[in-house]
């Protein structure tokens, strides 16, 4: 399966660089997956597709201000880092700019010290782990200090760091949003709510592997990153009962959909705990959990375009891709978004 074939033109004019004001009044394009048929809405008209029994699947990670700007204690040449993930002990494997003079031992300074650290390894990727030292309680001063990761096809300043925060976001951990569930707002979640459709929550923390271009020719020869999920068992309990009532489960975004995914036996019974999902979702899998998909409109090439492809088909999908551009729909993170049911 080569990666080309999951390409498609995009005009750089229709990258969206602003989230608009009005969350729910993003463009809604409704796709069937069985029959490519697409139809235009505006975002809050998801209600309409929405049917009493279903069940929407939202992702209540937390994005972290996870983008440092310091300097080595010993020359004053900038730094840049990237907080990936978080172990023990204020240990912390980063993505650092430029590597090369970040060798172990290096310290870094933010703020003017009131955050320091010291690199500890190099790991896979170039990645490094450091240490940090602080006075104080590190999430305090990370939100200080830090930046929101903002994916790199975005140039503009963010002025308000909780656009790039869903409404529900709970539990802190991602270095990037899982944005199709940008588009609720709270007043829309109550309505859906009132309509009779169940509304449960998974826990991803979404890691910067999503933005990384495929560049292995065979599909198949792709190596996912790996990612935190969570399932509650309240949350299982809800899911479980609705496919046991026949009602349809919609993921609220990728992210949703590839926990829901790697939670679930093949008995079609989806498993409360937590763990680390290396998921990779492509033409010829077999869903077992998810009925529908509430998502964004992807990068070329990217995994994610794979993961949509094997669940409306890709050649469904790139239709819809194309309508999208003709029609001047905006696209990736701050963009508009697309049913798929």
């Amino acid at each position: 399966m080569d990666v080309k074939e999951f390409d498609y033109y995009l005009p750089e004019e229709l990258i969206a660089q602003d989230p608009i004001e009005d969350r729910s009044s993003s463009r809604l394009m409704v796709l069937d997956k069985e029959t490519g048929e697409t139809t235009h809405r505006i975002f809050s008209e998801i209600l309409e597709e929405l049917k009493p029994g279903d069940c929407l699947v939202i992702n209540d990670t937390k994005v972290i201000p996870a983008r440092l700007f310091g300097v080595k204690e010993d020359t004053g040449a900038k730094i840049e880092v990237l907080l990936l993930k978080r172990e023990e002990n204020d240990v912390w494997e980063v993505l650092v700019k430029p590597g090369k003079k970040c060798r172990p031992g290096t310290r870094i300074s933010f703020g003017e010290g009131k955050l320091t650290a010291t690199i500890l390894e190099v790991v896979a990727d170039g990645n490094r782990k450091l240490q940090f030292t602080y006075e104080g309680i590190f999430e305090e001063i990370l939100d200080e200090l830090g930046q929101m990761p903002l994916p790199p096809y975005i140039t503009h300043e963010l002025k308000d760091k909780n656009r790039y925060q869903t409404v529900y976001a709970k539990h802190e951990g991602s270095a990037a949003a899982p944005t199709a569930g940008l588009h609720f707002t709270q007043q829309l979640l109550d309505q859906i709510r009132a309509k009779g459709v169940q509304i449960a929550s998974v826990t991803l923390h979404v890691g910067l592997g999503t933005f990384r271009p495929v560049k292995v020719e065979n599909v198949l020869d792709h190596h996912m990153h790996s990612e935190f999920y969570r399932v509650e068992p309240e949350e299982a309990k809800k899911i479980n009962d609705t496919k046991a009532a026949g009602g349809r489960v919609i993921a609220v975004g990728t992210t949703s959909c590839r926990t829901l995914e790697s939670a679930t036996g093949e008995d079609g019974i989806l498993r409360a705990g937590s763990g680390w999902t290396e998921i990779f979702i492509y033409p010829g899998y077999r869903f077992k959990m998810i009925d529908a998909l509430i998502t964004n409109f992807h990068l070329p090439m990217s995994t994610l375009v794979m993961l949509v492809s094997a669940l409306a088909g890709k050649e469904h999908i790139l239709g819809a891709y194309e309508e999208a551009v003709k029609e001047k729909y905006r696209f990736f993170s701050f963009g508009d978004a697309m049913f798929i049911r």
